[in-house]
């Protein structure tokens, strides 16, 4: 049984496998989207969102970590300078895994690993609080508008029978000035 097992071999040794991590990450980094296999993505993915962590802490101490999982310099300070701080206000879920279909020669499920936009944030269910919050405020907006048009359609009639109390005076002057 593999309990408590949380690594995939992926049918690699773990100098191997921890080099092919290392070249998907900083590919992942510097293209910002790559295409690979289903399980080497799940596994990349946690190393890219702790480098992520890192790059968002931004002292030495953490370029120093990320440096050994990164391959190329240029790589690294992209990370640092703009990765990092896109992800600055995010929690986690720096990544994406989009499943694309099965590769044509061997079958395997292939997948898009991509970083995700640092702007975006992700779709919440409302909660009851949240749902009755916005059917209150909504009700209050409708009362809002119910008034302003109200009030609107008071001085619009308010304006026609001043209007018309006008137009019933100017006669009464044009007689008068007649008159004269």
């Amino acid at each position: 049984m593999r309990h408590n097992r949380t690594l995939r071999k992926l049918g690699r040794t773990q100098a191997h496998r921890n080099m092919m991590y290392r070249n998907l990450v900083t590919s992942l980094f510097k293209y910002e989207r790559i295409q690979t296999t289903a399980p080497k993505a799940k596994e990349a993915r946690s190393v890219a969102e702790r480098l992520i962590t890192f790059a968002k802490k931004g002292d030495l101490h953490s370029r120093r970590i990320a440096a050994r999982k990164v391959n190329e310099p240029v790589v690294l300070q992209k990370l640092f300078a703009e990765i990092g701080p896109r992800y600055a206000e995010r929690a986690g879920g720096y990544t994406r895994i989009m499943r694309i279909g099965p590769r044509q020669g061997d079958n395997a499920e292939m997948v898009i690993l991509e970083l995700v936009d640092g702007t975006a944030r992700p779709k919440v269910k409302d909660s009851l609080k949240r749902a009755r919050a916005r059917k209150i405020l909504a009700a209050e907006q409708k009362k809002e508008a119910i008034a302003t048009f109200s009030e609107a359609a008071d001085n619009a009639a308010a304006r026609e029978q001043a209007k018309l109390e006008m137009d019933n005076a100017q006669p009464d002057a044009d007689e008068e000035k007649k008159q004269d």
